[in-house]
């Protein structure tokens, strides 16, 4: 029976182009709803909820992480034992139920606490346990729900085209352009028109929109079902890294004989996806697990009797090819700071800042709306490059990619750092222009309201985005290239898991930085009210936490070796071989 079932991928009528359109549909309605519910999270919690500013950013900052950190385990369960549309589908009903919790909590009076008043010196009841039990319930929704969507999602799209041909390769990039297509699309809605919903026409009708959007969802992804290619999993490649660790350490106190290529246990399984990869001196020790000795068994087809005592060159240097990510990976880490505070006190500021559109006019653009400006700027500098950087530069250096995948990383930590240099910067212009000039009120819970145009904020915001075009993606790239090919929904879980740890360090950060600097029970860098606080001086901070990152990054690039293939490297050696037959010049 199941050999029965292996052909039926490639059967012809499973078209991947039949597919399409349900699960665009899916990933359309599903980021309408989550994009159009979290965009404007930190008003809601600061205002519904009346939780303080600190309190709410660092919910949010753990709410975000955990989505991140749980999309390894939802590879994992994907890849070993329930399959991508299994987990897809648990995942977006999650999504569903969460969403619909929080939805709930704007709608029931009971489910939030009362409105503070408009008065400065107005108290403001805080949640209840209960209340706070409910809202907590929908976020763990959403967490199972974003665990199980984010690694799968491109995947189990990129399942249902056979890459083996032509019209499927086809498909596989058209799916790819549709996907990214939609996901601007819905980031412009949802920081658009479902944000200033929220905002300004109410909170139970903006968070019941992307409620309704993810039910759409879940509709046109079960809908597909009769016609999707769904691959079994075949089982964790965890396994194979805990066997080489195990066999290393059986084999700790063996010498690596002098010519280790030529005598170490070398078979690769003809059943394996993954390319054939040459020997490295990198990490030596990994490489006494394929040392072999007089217990260990070889079967006929030539692989190991035991596993966990023998493993061949190949699932050594898989191992590598993980490991040497990980320094390259810790300096993402410091690098998403920066991104967090641009949808974390960005708002507060712009909460703070004139946000009208001309100084005659009452509409006020919503303070989360102005992150549609970070997309802006990620969105129109992609195709610029793609189009006419990438081949000049392929002029230039001879390489298809006009540069490498690490140089791009590092360019973007460099704009990194100029995006927080700015924003100190507009930040002290702001909380100048509040205490020279006339204020335009006050924001409830906060404090006066400087007359510096919100429009001031809109440069970092595009440095942010620019630099998110550079090392985010290179970073996809990077993984994805990288790591072993039967480990590539780990490979996306991988970027998320930098994410949440980069979360959970920001709401760490910026706690010990309320703590060490309070000078009073209102007054420190990350004050209610901005007026009274220093966050361009906390902006500065993370400056120059990014400037260590850099110098951090470029000599983990300076020592990090590509993973190669075995043809790749004969090529070498026969090149190498050839070298002495040339004449001298």
């Amino acid at each position: 029976m199941e050999v029965d079932k292996v052909p039926a991928r490639d059967e012809p009528k499973y078209g991947g182009i039949k597919a399409m359109p349900f699960i665009i549909g899916n990933e359309t309605f599903e980021k309408l709803g989550t994009i159009g519910t979290s965009a404007n999270l930190l008003v809601y919690l600061t205002t519904v909820f009346n939780m303080k500013s600190i309190t709410a950013t660092n919910l949010i900052n753990v709410f975000n992480g955990t989505c991140n950190f749980g999309t390894l385990l939802g590879a994992f369960l994907s890849d070993t034992y329930l399959g991508r549309y299994k987990t897809l589908g648990i995942a977006s009903i999650s999504s569903f139920t969460g969403m619909m919790f929080l939805a709930l909590t704007a709608a029931i009076s009971k489910l939030h606490p009362p409105h503070c008043g408009t008065a400065a010196n107005s108290i403001c009841v805080e949640p209840t346990t209960g209340q706070l039990a409910f809202l907590l319930c929908g976020f763990g929704f959403l967490v199972i729900g974003a665990s199980g969507i984010r690694p799968c999602n491109l995947a189990f799209g990129a399942d249902q085209f056979n890459p083996n041909t032509e019209s499927g390769r086809r498909g596989v990039n058209s799916f790819f352009n549709w996907y990214y297509f939609t996901f601007t699309f819905a980031m412009m809605v949802s920081l658009t028109v479902i944000v200033y919903i929220q905002s300004s026409v109410s909170w139970a009708i903006g968070l019941a929109i992307p409620t309704f959007l993810m039910f759409l969802s879940c509709v046109f992804f079960f809908v597909g079902t009769k016609i999707y290619v769904m691959i079994l999993p075949e089982g964790s490649p965890l396994t194979s890294f805990a066997q080489v660790l195990v066999a290393a350490i059986k084999k700790r106190r063996l010498k690596l004989p002098e010519q280790p290529q030529n005598t170490l246990f070398n078979h690769v399984s003809i059943n394996t996806i993954n390319t054939e990869l040459p020997y490295t001196d990198q990490f030596r020790f990994w490489n006494k697990a394929s040392i072999i000795t007089p217990e260990d068994k070889i079967k006929e087809d030539g692989s190991a009797a035991n596993q966990w005592r023998l493993c061949s060159i190949q699932q050594v240097e898989e191992v590598k090819c993980v490991v040497r990510v990980f320094p390259i990976w810790i300096a993402g880490l410091i690098y998403y700071i920066v991104l967090a505070q641009m949808q974390t006190y960005v708002v507060f500021q712009a909460l703070q800042s004139d946000r009208r559109l001309k100084t005659t006019s009452t509409f006020k653009i919503p303070a989360a709306s102005y992150a549609v400006f970070q997309m802006l700027s990620m969105t129109i500098w992609i195709p610029i490059y793609d189009r006419l950087i990438v081949p000049f530069l392929q002029r230039i250096t001879k390489k298809e990619a006009g540069i490498t995948v690490l140089q791009k990383m590092g360019i973007g930590l460099v704009i990194a750092v100029f995006t927080m240099l700015v924003s100190a910067l507009v930040e002290t212009r702001r909380r100048n222009v509040a205490f020279s000039q006339p204020t335009l009120g006050i924001e409830t819970r906060r404090g006066e309201i400087s007359a510096m145009s919100a429009n001031w904020l809109i440069p970092q915001l595009a440095l942010a985005g620019l630099s998110e075009a550079f090392t985010v993606i290179a970073q996809v790239e990077f993984f994805y290239k990288q790591f072993p090919e039967n480990m590539r929904s780990f490979a996306g879980s991988f970027l998320f898991c930098g994410m949440a740890l980069a979360s959970y360090m920001s709401s760490f950060l910026i706690s010990v930085v309320h703590k060490t600097t309070r000078t009073s029970d209102t007054e420190n860098w990350l004050a209610e009210d901005l007026n009274k606080g220093r966050l361009d001086y906390f902006y500065y901070l993370v400056a120059a936490l990014e400037v260590l990152d850099l110098g951090y990054f470029l000599i983990c690039a300076k020592w990090y070796k590509y993973k190669g293939t075995q043809n790749e490297h004969n090529l070498e050696v026969a090149m190498e071989k050839l070298e002495p037959t040339k004449p001298l010049v």
